[in-house]
């Protein structure tokens, strides 16, 4: 039986989503919502039809082929778009040439998806590879196990990004073909981690802790957010945990020949380029009024993790 999945993107040539040069593939679902987050498109488990209105021409002809009446225009002659009737059956994306009306996702099987990875099999061979996130990879746990199985199979390095806010044995599905975990920590608090992304960190911090003990090689991502996250104080207490579980695997390694596979941090700043991606899906961006990080703040922050005895790299 042909594995499918719900993804939102594709996107070749990332430089950000792992070493080297590397495919991304954003997959729908995820189990927070951040507040900020940067791929909102990702959050819902199934695609839905974003409207982008300054790009929007005023043909009519996603009016006159939606059977829902989702599509129209009010008594100015201005476009609305009625979210509520709207089915995403995707019969006005299909007749949008000006591209104002897009689908989030779309669904995929898991052999489509890695052909599509293998175009880029040049940019592998010295560096680089696929990196599976969302949205939750874990959460679409068997169409992800098949495209980085498959992945392995054709020799590329794979990865994944994740919250690790899913039950541990989903995580551990998708391990056995990961070769490196990327894993976000947003707050050490649970009350204020459960403020800001709408759920408890008991579960993930306990995930990162069974993690650690596979010895696989992790790099853990604090994205910085102002108002969230951004003190000293709470920058060292993430760092601190990470020290820990550092502590955790040389004690775990120790007798074994080689050196255990590396545990550091990285520092994301905060950016505000998602406002659009929230007004296409008809959602308020609460994140509009905080500011980026400056490079001075970001550059502080990381020697109070250095601090903790951690590598960090600042992004």
């Amino acid at each position: 039986m042909m594995t499918t999945g719900y993804i939102c993107n594709i996107q070749r040539f990332s430089v950000h989503d792992g070493p080297g040069i590397r495919t991304t593939v954003f997959l729908e679902g995820c189990t927070l919502r951040c507040f900020w987050c940067h791929n909102p498109e990702s959050i819902r488990p199934k695609p839905e039809v974003q409207f982008f209105p300054n790009r929007c021409i005023g043909c009519g002809a996603c009016v006159a082929v939606c059977p829902e009446g989702a599509q129209g225009f009010d008594e100015n002659g201005m476009r609305v778009f009625d979210r509520e009737k709207c089915t995403a059956c995707g019969k006005c994306v299909d007749v949008c040439y000006a591209e104002a009306l897009v689908f989030s996702g779309k669904e995929m099987s898991a052999e489509d998806v890695v052909a599509e990875v293998l175009l880029d099999r040049a940019f592998y061979e010295n560096s680089g590879g696929v990196t599976l996130s969302g949205g939750e990879p874990a959460l679409q746990v068997d169409f992800s196990r098949e495209i980085l199985e498959r992945c392995r199979a054709e020799g590329i390095h794979t990865a994944i990004e994740t919250a690790a806010n899913v039950p541990w044995e989903s995580l551990a599905t998708l391990l056995p073909f990961t070769d490196l975990v990327m894993m976000d920590i947003k707050h050490m608090d649970s009350a204020k981690h459960h403020d800001a992304v709408g759920a408890p960190n008991a579960l993930l911090l306990a995930n990162a802790r069974r993690i650690v003990q596979t010895g696989k090689p992790i790099i853990f991502r604090i994205p910085v957010i102002p108002t969230v996250n951004d003190t000293p104080e709470e920058i060292a207490a993430i760092a601190a945990f990470v020290r820990e579980l550092c502590d955790l695997r040389i004690a775990q390694h120790d007798g074994l020949p080689g050196e255990p596979e590396p545990i550091t941090l990285e520092l994301l700043a905060f950016h505000r380029m998602a406002g659009d991606k929230y007004n296409s899906l008809g959602w308020d961006y609460r994140a509009d009024n905080l500011t980026p990080p400056t490079k001075e703040h970001m550059a502080a922050l990381a020697d109070v993790a250095s601090a903790q005895g951690v590598v960090v790299h600042s992004k």
